[in-house]
């Protein structure tokens, strides 16, 4: 019975240290995804920044041409 526990320990000490190591490289790989998401978020935020910017820019390009359209039809 000594030789089945012996045997019953190692083999459960042995998959506890590759389960332990499987957490490891998942948790490594969440954490880049992570990493990657907050980074697409940055982006993201800057790019919404620049069309709000580029659209106030266009709408005021759009009323210089409506003022000039509107002095040659008079």
């Amino acid at each position: 019975m000594n030789k089945f526990q012996a045997t019953l320990a190692v083999v459960a000490l042995g998959s506890s240290v590759l389960v332990g190591c499987a957490n490891t490289g998942l948790e490594a790989k969440i954490d880049a995804i992570a990493a990657d998401v907050d980074a697409l978020k940055a982006q993201q935020s800057k790019l919404a920044n620049d069309v709000a910017f580029v659209k106030s820019d266009a709408a005021r390009a759009n009323e210089r041409l409506d003022n000039l359209a509107r002095r040659y039809k008079k």
